[in-house]
């Protein structure tokens, strides 16, 4: 190797050291993903040990805490662009903590929720008595649709560096719906923010006292109304994207199999 080749070479070397896992796992971005997940734990902790909400500082203080958690979504992937530390680690984290936050929630929800309709002996109405389970399938679309989805990107690539689960080259052929969700970033966060917020109004709902005079509780309480009346469009138009996603992903899979079980009958035929 001529001597300028072995001096770029030594430079490079000595500019660009090779990184560990160490390293990954110590990237800014994972760093606020940890601290994502110490958020949402927090929260979660506190809505289970003062379920009652008979202190209004308990109830804002869960709420912040969770908020402070989903903000975190927004950051960590600034950061992850922003200094260059993307990360398949990263990836994974985010979709963990993503999903595990609102089956945290929900799970507080239908605890909640069922133990209103056990202290009110079963006297709701129709709508409140089947909201434990709506939330728990709620629950159980939310974690399966996204597992499926990122799933079927790792199982498509056949071995390849695989793209990202949001990317339009990983949802070619998918559901239009899946495409719009994810192509159009304006459309994501409507359904994304709208959803999450209604799970959060709807723990509100339930937990909000004041002693303020009438005419704040009504304004409080209109804001939660309204509230509701904008974000549950977004949650219900969600849920349809996480079933699209969901059978849009089975399907990729099911064809994956059978590209595979049809090279291998190429091949014996040869």
């Amino acid at each position: 190797m001529p001597p300028s080749s072995t001096s770029t070479l030594r430079t490079a070397t000595s500019t660009s050291p090779l990184r560990t896992a160490d390293h990954v796992l110590w990237f800014v971005p994972n760093l606020i993903g940890y601290s994502r997940v110490a958020l949402a734990l927090s929260s979660f902790a506190v809505m289970l040990l003062h379920p009652d909400g008979d202190d209004r500082y308990w109830c804002g203080l869960a709420l912040i805490l969770y908020f402070s958690s989903f903000v975190g979504d927004l950051v960590d992937g600034w950061a992850a662009r922003k200094l260059n530390q993307t990360s398949q680690f990263g990836g994974v984290l985010d979709m963990v903590t993503d999903r595990c936050a609102t089956l945290g929630l929900l799970q507080v929800l239908t605890a909640e929720y069922f133990s209103k309709q056990q202290q009110s002996h079963g006297d709701g109405s129709m709508i409140s008595k089947l909201l434990p389970l709506a939330f728990v399938s709620l629950a159980l679309l939310d974690v399966s649709s996204h597992w499926c989805q990122m799933y079927a990107t790792l199982a498509c690539s056949d071995g390849e560096t695989p793209a990202h689960h949001k990317s339009a080259e990983a949802n070619q052929g998918r559901n239009f719906l899946v495409q719009w969700y994810y192509g159009y970033y304006w459309f994501f966060a409507y359904l994304c923010v709208g959803a999450e917020l209604t799970y959060v109004l709807m723990y509100l709902n339930l937990h909000f006292r004041t002693t303020e005079p009438k005419e704040a509780h009504d304004i409080i309480n209109a804001v939660i109304q309204w509230g509701l009346v904008i974000c549950v469009p977004a949650c219900a138009a969600k849920q349809v994207v996480n079933l699209a996603q969901l059978t849009s992903s089975f399907r990729a899979i099911a064809q994956h199999d059978a590209d595979r079980y049809n090279q291998q009958e190429t091949k014996k035929g040869r």
